[in-house]
């Protein structure tokens, strides 16, 4: 009980849990052979009896001096302490200056919520300044818009250390206890789906003018069931999960309020991470899309654009959870793919409102025959209508590239009775986590 860390087991809304958190007052928290022991002993049970793991993290990373020389550093023998294979979910708490294991541990979890204030990076802020011969900010180091905002390793940040255990408290009401259950049903609030004719309101006619995606799916999913991760990381794409029917699902939407829905780098690696999640814990995934497709231009190749592109067309094709996409508006590019389109979802579904093509229209007819609209606007207009055709939601359901199209009134009902149909296909609503071992960080 004096070696800095607290291990053990509880229960949160009456399922068991296995938990680690580090008790600072005690020498930092610091990592010890015994503490460490302590805490591979409580995942081992996690793992082999399907608890999800807790961890609170609040430490100062290995413990000195003992880990000074080859016997401290070099002599364990611990080849799996790092080891992701998804049997339960882990999430983690940043409560406070959290270094070396502490860190290590939020980096591998599915959820991660920090409060404000806290710090988490590899080494401690006296010991990078000793590293690089200069003062160093700890919020610029390892604070909450680092890491909300830069590397995305933070899913959620909070105000307090009360609303991170509530985050985590909500996030695994969503969760399975462990891989091989479907996750938990909840009563549907009154009033879900009531405002449903809304949705007109919300949605702009032209597909140029932009609009908060959030408005519709609180207009879809169950009454404020959708509880979103990494709102601050690749804005042009929202990841959440909400419920229908008080059945979990994992939301991938396009927010043309950002970026006016253009894909990023950024986006790619939040939606492949949440892909991920859903295929391990047996969520079925519905994808909203109202995307011009990927950002293209200077920087984005410098971030590696076309892998990550590529990471999320991997990933989608592994994903053996139902996929059902729901084209809003338009859809363009390779990214109709990546949003599920070209047979890449179980179901595709089209508003009436839908507009399929390769590229904006308007963009073609400047590529393909060199015209401006300010220079010819009568021939620009007969080129833009040629390159209009054949890009409705009706044209996309005539060569079945849409196998329905509905008023957006109905896609709520409509979603609901797809996955009582596709979730048939799984055993006891449980798929094969074929990407049970893709890294959680990236």
């Amino acid at each position: 009980p004096a070696d800095g860390k607290v291990a053990g087991y509880a229960q949160i809304d009456g399922r068991e849990v296995a938990i680690v958190s580090n008790d600072f007052t005690v020498m930092g928290a610091s990592s010890s052979p015994v503490n460490t022991a302590k805490v591979g002993h409580v995942k081992k049970v996690a793992t082999s009896r399907g608890l999800p793991m807790v961890f609170l993290g609040e430490s100062t990373g290995a413990r000195m001096p003992d880990v000074m020389g080859a016997a401290g550093v070099g002599a364990g023998d611990r080849p799996t302490q790092y080891r992701r294979t998804r049997e339960t979910p882990w999430v983690s708490a940043v409560l406070g200056h959290c270094y070396g294991s502490s860190s290590w541990y939020a980096a591998l979890a599915d959820f991660v919520v920090m409060r404000k204030g806290a710090i988490t990076a590899v080494s401690s802020v006296k010991l990078t300044s000793m590293a690089i011969s200069e003062a160093v900010d700890p919020e610029a180091l390892g604070g909450w818009k680092l890491h909300t905002e830069v590397t995305g390793m933070v899913d959620l940040a909070v105000d307090t250390d009360e609303e991170a255990l509530a985050a985590v408290r909500r996030f695994l009401s969503y969760l399975p206890s462990h891989h091989n259950e479907p996750p938990p049903e909840a009563p549907v609030p009154p009033g879900s789906g009531a405002d449903a004719a809304k949705i007109l309101d919300i949605l702009p006619e032209s597909r140029t003018r932009v609009y908060d995606v959030r408005k519709i799916l609180a207009l879809i999913y169950d009454k404020d069931s959708v509880f979103e991760l990494k709102p601050r990381f690749g804005k042009s794409v929202v990841t959440a999960l909400a419920r229908l029917d008080g059945k979990t699902v994992g939301v991938v939407a396009s927010n043309p309020i950002h970026k006016g829905g253009a894909i990023d780098p950024n986006a790619c690696d939040k939606v492949v991470s949440f892909l991920v999640l859903c295929d391990s814990f047996n969520i079925p995934l519905v994808f909203m899309v109202d995307q011009p497709g990927f950002l293209i231009g200077v920087e984005g190749e410098r971030q590696g654009a076309i892998g990550r592109v590529m990471n999320w067309m991997n990933a989608l094709s592994l994903v053996s959870v139902p996929k059902i996409s729901v084209v809003m508006r338009k859809t363009y590019g390779q990214a109709v793919l990546n949003m599920g389109g070209g047979g890449n979802a179980d179901e595709v579904v089209n508003w009436f409102t839908a507009e399929v093509n390769f590229m904006d229209p308007r963009s073609a007819v400047r590529i393909v025959h060199g015209v401006k609209e300010e220079d010819d606007p009568e021939r620009f207009a007969a080129l833009l209508s040629e390159m209009t055709k054949g890009t409705s939601a009706y044209d996309a359901a005539a060569v079945n590239a849409a196998h329905m199209v509905i008023n957006p009134v109905d896609t709520r009902q409509c979603l609901i009775r797809l996955l009582q149909v596709h979730r048939l296909r799984l055993s006891n609503g449980v798929g094969e986590h074929l990407m049970r071992t893709w890294p959680t960080s990236f």
